[in-house]
């Protein structure tokens, strides 16, 4: 049907006018990613500028020294890597077991799976220092005493901040990333396919493991990359829970306190008492921060790229 009034109808929805607010927004989106590229990008030069004069693999392998005045940042290093490979391998296990209960086996009506997703959405929430203080309380406090009481004799052992427990907060704190994108990307396998292998007389496990975990991997992978980078970057959680101000040696156990680039890169920032000579050793710290996070991102993204491409 071709009739006057439905050209006009055609002719009056394709007008400029209409097209407007659609424009618009586009324009102020991309005007703000522009924004934002822009500004990532002052910082990025800024800290190469200054910062790439200072890398040295002195600076990469010794210890600070001198009131951290002078050496390196390998403690830190160390410490950082540590604790993100720790709070990774404790959150995206949980954070997927978490989402695969809610998308494949929690009835809709069920009132624990809203009770979960109402705790991760208001974890999503909450200030990262207060993730810090919980961990004093939960982590230090509670259950590491417990343990120096019931194993070690009461002798301080796992009662005190080290980096288990910093990990242990940090897993808290990144848990909702990881649960929100892996329910979302196994929502995205079609349903289909799950019925597909039922009716060939697999079990729902079996689906669950050969047909639905590959085909989200990716957005799994995805939700990992976000925690890593959150995870990495967060100083306000491991103040109280294992960070050190200044400790030369290296970690070695699970109850051992550590260096923290994000830390190290604070307190030099507010706490030397000559800031004109800790600042190049400032930039050099933000800048190996930064290929680090960068490095972990890239492998993850390295692996959900091949995963995709197998599925």
């Amino acid at each position: 049907m071709n009739s006057p009034a439905v050209r006009g109808v055609r002719s009056f929805a394709s007008r400029p006018i209409d097209r407007a607010p659609g424009l618009i927004t586009t324009a102020l989106t991309g005007a703000c990613a522009f924004l934002l590229i822009l500004m990532f990008g002052v910082v990025l030069v800024d800290v190469l500028r200054h910062g790439l004069s200072v890398l040295s693999w002195e600076f990469l392998s010794q210890p600070p020294r001198e009131g951290m005045t002078k050496g390196g940042i390998l403690p830190a290093i160390v410490g950082t890597t540590l604790l993100t490979l720790l709070m990774t391998v404790m959150t995206v296990p949980a954070g997927v077991l978490t989402a695969i209960y809610l998308c494949e086996y929690s009835p809709r009506d069920s009132r624990l799976a809203y009770v979960v997703r109402l705790c991760v959405k208001n974890l999503a929430g909450v200030p990262s220092i207060v993730y810090g203080l919980f961990g004093v309380g939960f982590f230090v406090s509670a259950l590491g005493s417990g343990l120096d009481g019931a194993l070690f004799g009461g002798h301080t052992t796992y009662g005190k901040g080290c980096l288990v427990w910093a990990s242990g907060t940090l897993a808290i704190l990144t848990l909702p990333v990881v649960v929100v994108a892996t329910e979302e990307a196994l929502l995205a396998v079609p349903r289909e396919m799950r019925d597909a292998s039922l009716a060939l007389g697999a079990t729902k496990l079996q689906t669950i493991v050969r047909v639905v975990l590959p085909r989200a991997l990716p957005g799994i992978l995805t939700g990992a990359i976000l925690a890593i980078g959150r995870g990495a970057g967060e100083v306000a959680p491991i103040l109280f829970t294992g960070a050190a101000y200044y400790l030369p040696e290296l970690p070695t156990h699970m109850n051992d306190p550590f260096m923290n680039l994000g830390y190290h890169v604070y307190v030099l920032a507010t706490q030397s008492p000559n800031m004109d000579q800790t600042r190049p050793l400032l930039y050099g710290t933000v800048l190996v921060l930064l290929v680090i996070s960068f490095a972990m991102d890239l492998t993850a993204f390295v692996v959900r790229s091949r995963m995709r491409a197998k599925a």
